[in-house]
């Protein structure tokens, strides 16, 4: 125990690592010379635990790991033995870490080739090997040419494996059918897993990974049945082709790998703040295979996921990301020795002029942003206050249903959102055979194939123009219904899309205009005729970035993302113009993004350390208990018997209660904590003879003064916190907001003088800030 504010004899007494809660005190039993048995050796079971639902304390933990690591240090010097466990301990984080990395990276590779076979499942079948996807059925084909590759006779669709036919308007309604059918049953399949195996599988995760980073405890968010569920059912529905993708929720499949992990190592089970070092090293992890993007995944976890991050483990994230990158890269999901299946080379440079376009794709990122966030929040809002949310199931099939009859027939909704991105970011080679590389050709060219001049567009060109705008009017509208449903469910992938596609379209215009106007003075100095000056694949990366950055208002783990993602290291300019006037739109209609608005939305107790707080409030205007409540609960050092204590647990749902000296006085001793109050006077009984309700329980060092023929009492000076934090009543609430951010508080409490005047939970501050925006103060819901 850190004992900071024992002095002389009494740190003799101090044995376990809990600043002020700890080990079980057993008090009192009175021998016939008037000496009080002192406390137990042995500490009781799940002290130092926390209940479910609960907030974490960032000090204690800090303490109790400051003093387990001075114990092990001191101990190391005693034998070879000890000297040998001190440098397992030492390195079992990094152990950890390469556990969670190969575990992750093996996981995010299974379920890349598993979603690559199903996707397809969808259209037809591999003869020869049913587990085959299209393209890997063709590949060990020796039937297949070079022009007719995504053709080949061991492939075959639905309608010519059961009909015999392959054209026609009856194998077209066949292979619709059966492509509605398949998407059905993935979306059935998978809504029931979640619901009957594991409830928190579903959604994104995201948010609930940031609030459990910040300190609260969703016991079972992070178990291993919410593990193999999520990783299951993310396949079946990135398989039934909804507006959804994978990335988010293999931040929460990473993040329940290392906290099982963590359970194998009592540094980390038995100690929550560090247990949230090594999640948020395991949700970089998750974003590095998600994206093929090691350092994105460090600063995505820095930037928007963790709530502490210290240095080491800053190092150890990257560690578990390399390890999980070169996992990934091993299983070679994508059949193209890379991370990413969005890998593209772009062979010219971009122009100072074309900034104007990639900043107006920056504008439609930040609209985009805000009306996604209004809209979804409102959805998910009448969902969890109508009856609709009582209809998991028929929600996810309805919505399966409308998505497949719609995008069956456009080819650019049909095919898996991650092939449709891949397509949008291609710059169009002379191998090509997509239709947004349809350009009439010059049959005198005789450039080299890096180096295509733009070209006039072809029929192909323009019909690819108008369903991707039908497709990105469809991605708008069925992403903001699908993302928040009893499913897994990722965002990025949909917030990507819909700025590739209308990055695409842009960048077609800007080269078809450069094309037949090159003579403008905008276009005179860098695009001459028979010059390849504008690349509309940039132009789809650029708004894929500003796309997903107004979703989520990322700024720079986003810009390193995209870079890994692509590859595109010349092009940071571009992204960085884009992702931040994304941001600066988005912000003017609202400083949140997707994730604090659900984490809002649920009630959640996060207080994000980007948000400000101006208000001119004292810490008397939010401190309980206000003019008109009752009056504090509080216990007194050495005058309240066991049953006092006992029946004010019982009648309240406090976490804890100060202790005064008595109740004239009010001035402040301590705090002791709800839960080892209540293990304590259960264990004291169990153990302890003559702990009856009549026993005086007090907190001094000496007991109080009883007559001879008094029970037992009960000393528990040991779960007494010395040292709570306390502020005065005149303290600036902005003081006070900023302390629980960075200190990670439960609670603390309000004084006068020495003397106490009230209290202040993390609740109160989450309602007051609420309340002063205007909002709901009710909707926090957890302690």
């Amino acid at each position: 125990m850190l004992c900071r504010w024992a002095a002389g004899r009494a740190m003799r007494h101090c044995r376990f690592s809990l600043p002020g809660v700890t080990s079980m005190v057993n008090a009192g039993a009175m021998s016939g010379s008037g000496n009080l048995m002192d406390f137990l050796d042995e500490p009781f079971p799940d002290v130092g635990t926390y209940e479910d639902f609960h907030t974490i304390d960032w000090l204690r933990e800090k303490s109790r790991d400051t003093d387990r690591h001075r114990k092990i240090t001191s101990k190391s010097k005693e034998s070879i033995w000890e000297f040998i466990k001190s440098l397992l301990d030492a390195w079992s984080g990094w152990v950890v870490m390469l556990l969670i990395g190969l575990l992750a990276g093996t996981l995010a590779g299974v379920i890349d080739l598993a979603v690559d076979w199903m996707t397809d499942l969808k259209e037809g079948v591999c003869l020869s090997a049913f587990w085959y996807s299209h393209e890997q059925c063709c590949w060990t084909s020796n039937e297949t040419t070079f022009e007719d590759r995504d053709k080949c006779p061991l492939w075959q669709k639905w309608s010519e494996l059961l009909v015999n036919q392959s054209e026609g308007a009856s194998a077209y309604i066949l292979n619709y059918l059966m492509y509605i059918l398949w998407a059905l049953l993935f979306a059935f399949l998978a809504v029931s897993l979640v619901r009957v195996f594991a409830p928190y599988a579903c959604g994104s995760g995201i948010p609930e990974i940031k609030t459990i980073l910040s300190g609260f405890i969703i016991r079972g968010y992070l178990g291993k049945w919410t593990l193999l569920i999520k990783t299951v059912t993310l396949v079946l529905v990135v398989s039934s082709g909804l507006s959804l993708g994978k990335e988010g929720p293999l931040v929460h499949v990473a993040c329940c790998c290392g906290n099982f992990f963590s359970s194998l190592f009592s540094k980390y089970s038995k100690n929550e703040g560090k247990r949230r070092e090594v999640l948020s090293a395991a949700a970089a992890a998750g974003v590095s295979v998600a994206f093929g993007a090691p350092i994105g995944g460090v600063l995505f976890s820095l930037e928007e996921v963790s709530y502490y991050f210290p240095l080491k483990t800053l190092w150890r994230s990257f560690f578990a990301a390399l390890v999980a990158a070169f996992t990934l890269r091993s299983i070679n999901p994508f059949g193209n020795s890379r991370l990413v299946l969005f890998y593209v080379e772009y062979h010219t440079p971009w122009y100072m002029a074309e900034l104007f376009p990639f900043i107006l794709l920056g504008v439609f990122g930040g609209l985009w942003g805000t009306l996604f966030i209004r809209g979804n929040i409102a959805w998910c809002r009448r969902r969890k206050t109508t009856r609709l949310g009582k209809y998991p199931v028929l929600e996810v099939i309805v919505v399966t249903a409308v998505t497949a009859i719609i995008a069956y027939p456009n080819p650019y909704t049909r095919r898996s959102t991650s092939e449709l991105i891949s397509e949008l970011f291609n710059d169009c080679g002379a191998l090509e055979s997509s239709q947004l590389c349809d350009y009439i050709n010059d049959p005198n060219m005789t450039r080299p194939v890096d180096d295509i001049p733009d070209r006039p567009a072809g029929v192909g060109v323009y019909t690819a123009m108008w369903q991707l705008a039908l497709a990105l009017v469809f991605k708008i509208v069925i992403t903001i219904f699908t993302f928040g449903m009893k499913i897994p469910s990722g965002l990025f992938i949909p917030s990507m899309a819909v700025g590739a596609m209308a990055g695409r379209m842009v960048g077609i215009g800007v080269e078809q205009l450069a094309y037949h106007h090159h003579d403008w003075i905008v276009f005179r100095n860098w695009c001459r005729p028979g010059a390849d000056c504008v690349t509309p694949g940039l132009y789809a990366m650029v708004g894929a970035a500003a796309c997903l950055g107004g979703v989520t208002r990322m700024t720079v783990s986003l810009v390193v993302i995209m870079f890994e993602l692509t590859g595109g290291l010349e092009y940071i300019v571009p992204l960085m113009a884009a992702a931040v006037t994304s941001k600066w739109v988005a912000d003017a209609f609202g400083k949140e993004g997707i994730y604090e608005a659900h984490i809002h939305l649920n009630g959640y107790p996060f207080l994000d350390v980007k948000d400000e707080f101006t208000h001119r409030t004292l810490a008397t205007d939010v401190m309980r208990p206000r003019r008109g409540e009752p009056p504090l609960s509080v216990l007194t050092q050495d005058s309240m018997t066991v049953e006092d204590v006992e029946t004010l647990i019982k009648e309240t749902d406090y976490n804890g209660f100060p202790v005064v000296v008595s109740r004239d006085s009010e001035r402040l001793i301590g705090f002791a904590q709800r839960r080892e109050l209540i293990l304590a006077i259960k264990n004291a009984r169990q153990r302890q003879e003559g702990i009856v309700s009549n026993s005086i329980m007090y907190f001094t060092e000496e007991p109080p003064e009883l007559p001879a023929n008094s029970p037992h009492p009960l000393k528990l000076r040991r779960v007494l916190n010395l040292s709570p934090f306390t502020v005065t009543d005149h303290t600036p609430m902005e003081t006070v907001v900023d302390i629980f951010r960075k200190l990670g508080l439960r609670q603390c409490l309000v004084t006068r003088s020495g003397r106490l005047l009230g209290i202040i939970t993390k609740k109160d501050v989450l309602r007051h800030m609420a309340q002063m925006a205007n909002q709901d103060p009710e909707s926090i819901m957890f302690n």
